[in-house]
């Protein structure tokens, strides 16, 4: 029998704003700034499910969780990362593993990454062995080097069940 795997990628950018908590990979980061967006705008958590979705062709973030809907408004990504897992279930996926980027200037993210490999691993069932989380960032250019914003990439691999 032959082995059905796909990989999918995901990118996805959040405007920095003072006074807004700042959630990465489910964790609550200490920072004056946090990113903008109609859900808890958790950057990373974004990037993974588009990845995911992407890989088993089932479209996109938007498409499941309408920034026009309200019921998402505020709504904790953690939430839409345990849902995206479970159509990713349904449709006889696994996830093999995931490989993503921070861009960001500051908070320092390192401290950070065992907490949230922690967490991720907890929302999707997946060993923490399979989840890495680099971060970078883009030496002092762009709008993530003026500390304006936050960008993150994620690649995939899906196995078919």
């Amino acid at each position: 029998m032959k082995l059905k795997i796909r990989t999918g990628f995901g990118y996805d950018v959040h405007q920095l704003q003072e006074g807004l908590n700042f959630w990465l990979g489910g964790v609550k980061i200490p920072h004056t700034h946090g990113a903008l967006g109609h859900s808890d705008a958790d950057v990373l958590i974004h990037v993974i499910c588009d990845a995911l979705l992407g890989a088993a062709n089932l479209r996109d973030i938007g498409f499941h969780f309408s920034d026009k809907d309200p019921k998402y408004k505020g709504i904790d990504s953690k939430i839409l990362l345990k849902e995206v897992t479970h159509l990713l279930a349904r449709e006889g996926y696994e996830i093999g593993n995931i490989d993503s980027t921070i861009c960001l200037q500051e908070p320092k993210v390192n401290p950070h990454i065992p907490a949230m490999k922690t967490c991720l691993s907890d929302v999707m069932g997946i060993p923490e062995a399979d989840i890495s989380i680099k971060a970078t960032t883009t030496e002092q250019l762009g709008f993530v080097g003026k500390k304006e914003g936050v960008a993150a990439f994620a690649t995939v691999l899906i196995v078919k069940q």
